[in-house]
């Protein structure tokens, strides 16, 4: 399918990128904030890490930023295709433009269709936001697997590239709205606050693509989609509903 051809196309990026642009040396200055403008960004531990070019992680890096993580316009953070452990304090952002990929993991670990890493598919991220994920206009977001004590909000946006939200723990609010992409999932997430879907419209050329896909997440409080085109899926297991404490309205009535 073409969406698995492109998440192969992405690992091969992040390795090629890495081997073809760092620079950098295997570990940094403790402390010190790091920009990375093309290749691995080595582990060491930052006060902040900016991201202004096509960047990567390599397998088994560990990396902790006492601040702030910060994708600039155009940029990729590839941490999305090596299995790696990464502590981010504070908050990570997204500029216009950029792609924001954080985690791995294999079936065997999750038990359901995981986002494996095409570095090592028998490898798995850990990775921790302790505050909140606000990425606006990016062409992709991928978040598989990692922990967000805060929010999670992606405003607009879009490209050929699949956004996956897949097997994330996020303690606070998921609000997704105004994206213009091919494919886009809410998958297997436990969500301590809201979950907000709107004014998403899709163009899968896969025939009878049933739209938006929220599929077996647990949301604490409400789930609400409203805008989605053509439409929204459960998922193909007949049962593979979401579970909500409060409420599900709008088109996502149904998928509880």
């Amino acid at each position: 399918m073409k969406r698995t051809m492109l998440f192969r196309m992405l690992g091969a990026f992040a390795v090629a990128g890495a081997l073809a642009l760092s620079a950098a040396p295997a570990s940094a200055a403790t402390g010190a904030s790091y920009t990375c403008t093309g290749g691995d960004v080595p582990s060491g531990t930052y006060t902040n890490l900016t991201i202004a070019g096509p960047c990567a992680v390599s397998a088994g890096a560990q990396i902790t930023v006492l601040g702030n993580v910060t994708v600039g316009a155009g940029a990729v953070f590839d941490a999305q295709s090596a299995p790696a452990t990464i502590t981010i304090a504070r908050n990570v952002t997204g500029a216009p433009g950029s792609l924001v990929g954080l985690g791995c993991q294999p079936p065997s670990l999750t038990g359901n269709s995981a986002h494996e890493c095409a570095a090592d598919p028998s490898g798995h991220s850990t990775i921790t936001v302790g505050g909140n994920i606000t990425v606006n206009g990016a062409q992709a977001v991928l978040l598989n697997g990692i922990s967000v004590r805060g929010n999670v909000t992606l405003t607009g946006g879009g490209s050929e590239i699949p956004w996956s939200i897949k097997n994330n723990r996020i303690d606070g609010n998921v609000t997704i709205s105004g994206q213009r992409t091919e494919w886009l999932g809410l998958m297997f997430s436990t969500i301590g606050g809201n979950a907000t879907l709107t004014d998403i419209v899709l163009s899968d050329p896969h025939p009878g693509a049933p739209g938006v896909y929220i599929v077996r997440n647990t949301v604490a409080r409400n789930l609400t989609c409203t805008g989605l085109a053509p439409g929204v899926s459960g998922g193909f297991v007949p049962g593979s509903v979401n579970v909500v404490g409060r409420n599900a309205t709008g088109q996502c009535a149904a998928l509880v």
